[in-house]
C-alpha cells in the first residue's frame, strides 16, 4: 500500500471535498487547514464495526474512497488519517504521517499502533489527528507552545516528556493524557502492521468492543457497546442498556450508518 505516487493521483478530491460539506478546497494555509480538518471531523464518523462484522480492514487508497466517501460510512485511525493525509497533500499541504502510543483509559503501556499527522506550515508544526475516537481534536493544534487551546467545549494542549510529545485534554479541572508520540516519520507498512494488530488480535480494544462517534462544534456523540453517551464538555449523558434494535436505529439515527434490520455485531463487549 501506498500513500504517494500512483495512489496519490486516483484521489477523487472533489467527491471527499462534497462527502466533508467543503464546496472547493481550501487555501493551504492556518485557515484552510483548519477549515478542512473540522470538515472532515463532523462529517465522517469513527467506528470500527467492519472488524466486528468479520471483515477486513483494507488501507489502500481505493478502499478508503470506496468506503468512507462513496458508501458514507466511518472507519478508525488509519483509515480517516490516511485519506485525510492525501486531502491535505492534494491541496497543497506538506505532511509527515507520525505514530503514537494511547494512554488514554489505559493501565499499561500500549503499542504504538495510534495514527497523526504532522502539518508543517509557515515555520510552525501542527498535529493534524481526525481520526482518534476518544476525546479527539476538532482542529489542528500547533505543539511549539504548551498553551490550552478551547476547541467548542474542550480544552487541550500538547506538552513536553522528554523525548515525547503529549497531547492533553482538560476533564474536570485537571490535564488527562490521550496519547504519546515522536516525531520519527512513519511508512505505509508500518501502519499495515499495527492496523492488522488492532482489527485481529483478540486483546486489541477494537475486536473486544463496539465504538463509534462523531462530532460536532457543541457534543460529542459516542456509542460504547451498548451505552450512548452524549459529552457536551462540563455535562455527560448517558443512556445504557440498548437491545440490539435499539443499537442498530441509534447507529442510523445518530450517526447516519444504516445496516439491515438482522445485522448483529459480535464482540465480547456486546455479550448480555
Amino acid at each position: 500500500m501506498s500513500t504517494t505516487g500512483p495512489a496519490a493521483a486516483r484521489l477523487d478530491l472533489a467527491a471527499y471535498l462534497a462527502r466533508i460539506g467543503l464546496p472547493g478546497p481550501p487555501r493551504a494555509d492556518a485557515g484552510g487547514l483548519s477549515a478542512l480538518h473540522r470538515a472532515h471531523a463532523t462529517h465522517i464518523p469513527f467506528e470500527n464495526l467492519d472488524i466486528l462484522l468479520g471483515r477486513s480492514i483494507k488501507l489502500d487508497l481505493d478502499s478508503l474512497q470506496s468506503k468512507l466517501v462513496e458508501n458514507r460510512r466511518g472507519g478508525y485511525c488509519f483509515e480517516h488519517n490516511l485519506l485525510f493525509a492525501e486531502a491535505l497533500r492534494h491541496t497543497g499541504f506538506d505532511v509527515t504521517m507520525l505514530c503514537a502510543r494511547v494512554r488514554y483509559r489505559a493501565s499499561a503501556p500500549m503499542a504504538r499502533t495510534h495514527m497523526l499527522l504532522r502539518v508543517d506550515l509557515a515555520g510552525a508544526r501542527w498535529l493534524a489527528d481526525v481520526g482518534f475516537g476518544a476525546e479527539g481534536l476538532l482542529d489542528p493544534i500547533p505543539y511549539d507552545s504548551d498553551a490550552p487551546v478551547r476547541q467548542g467545549p474542550w480544552t487541550y494542549r500538547v506538552v513536553r516528556e522528554g523525548p515525547l510529545y503529549v497531547l492533553q485534554s482538560l476533564r474536570q479541572r485537571a490535564w488527562i493524557d490521550l496519547y504519546a508520540f515522536t516525531e520519527e516519520a512513519q511508512l505505509p507498512i508500518d501502519y499495515e502492521v499495527a492496523n492488522h494488530f488492532t482489527s485481529t488480535h483478540p486483546d486489541s480494544r477494537f475486536v473486544r468492543t463496539l465504538f463509534v462517534q462523531t462530532v460536532s462544534t457543541e457534543a460529542r456523540c459516542a456509542l460504547h457497546n451498548r451505552d450512548l453517551v452524549v459529552d457536551r464538555g462540563d455535562v455527560v449523558t448517558t443512556t445504557g442498556g440498548l437491545d440490539d434494535d435499539a443499537l442498530l436505529d441509534a447507529l442510523d439515527r445518530t450517526f447516519g450508518l444504516t445496516f439491515p434490520s438482522a445485522t448483529r455485531f459480535r464482540c465480547p463487549g456486546l455479550d448480555r
